[in-house]
């Protein structure tokens, strides 16, 4: 027939169509699927050495990480948040990552200063004042955490959470408090989410420290690695990250950030920009 060849070429295409768009449900369908074993890994900054490897891992692993910034010396550049390192934390961005402040200088709360107004003894390990103590406001105190966060806005083109994460987890209620009056929760750890890669190589070896992670972790665990830690004599993520994730998506885990987490989102709604 004359049209046979016509009707023959468009159902070739018909069924090329089909195919395509049941690819695509099926790709949606993957993506939305409920996550029922929540958890939430982030990674504060360090040294910056392991973080072309970190980046690999999850990208080849499809998860999606926090990132708390803070400007901390490195083995190569002008800091963890300097110029030579923001193209790699655009490309973070660029890959669904989430952002949030670790406080510009790395800056430590030491203790409350008593009386009004609110006043805090800090210390910053990074920066022009590393290791010199200072008392601070309140004010003082939410520029810091917001310095960096900014800082991690210019460079990724992505507005960060409004959360913050205290250098080693050191804060008290006066600060808590402080913080939330400019608009940043805090975020600590699980106790099974501490991932050990600041402790010294000779009392938790790698395969120790991935042993009780996979042992201990619990649906709904924050948990917490550095980009680099200084004192590590035998590195944690070249050994132990990927096959902590691939061991915990082995025993059901699925990996989220913060901006799901479910003590956090209504926050995040609240005083995001």
């Amino acid at each position: 027939m004359a049209f046979g060849p016509w009707t023959t070429q468009h159902a070739k295409y018909f069924f090329a169509i089909l195919l395509i768009a049941a690819s695509a449900d099926a790709i949606c369908t993957t993506v939305e699927k409920p996550c029922e074993k929540p958890l939430y890994l982030t990674f504060d900054t360090g040294h910056m050495g392991i973080a072309p490897l970190v980046s690999e891992v999850l990208k080849r692993q499809q998860v999606k990480v926090t990132f708390f910034g803070a400007q901390e010396r490195t083995q190569e550049g002008d800091g963890s948040l300097g110029e030579y390192w923001a193209p790699w934390w655009k490309a973070r961005a660029a890959e669904g990552h989430a952002f949030a402040s670790h406080t510009f200088d790395h800056v430590y709360w030491k203790a409350d200063v008593p009386g009004q107004p609110v006043q805090f003894r800090v210390k910053p390990s990074a920066g022009p004042d590393t290791d010199r103590e200072f008392t601070w406001t309140a004010a003082q105190y939410c520029e810091e955490i917001q310095r960096a966060s900014q800082r991690m806005q210019a460079m990724t083109g992505q507005a960060p959470l409004p959360l913050f994460r205290a250098p080693g987890g050191k804060t008290s209620p006066a600060l808590l408090a402080a913080a939330q009056s400019c608009g940043y929760a805090h975020v600590g750890w699980a106790q099974a989410g501490f991932l050990g890669d600041e402790l010294a190589s000779e009392r938790a070896s790698n395969p120790a420290l991935l042993a009780q992670a996979l042992r201990s972790i619990r649906s709904g665990d924050i948990l917490l690695a550095h980009l680099g830690i200084w004192s590590r004599k035998d590195p944690w993520a070249p050994a132990v990250l990927e096959p902590l994730i691939v061991g915990l998506k082995e025993r059901g885990f699925c990996f989220r950030t913060l901006r799901e987490h479910p003590q956090y989102t209504t926050w995040i709604s609240a005083h995001s920009q």
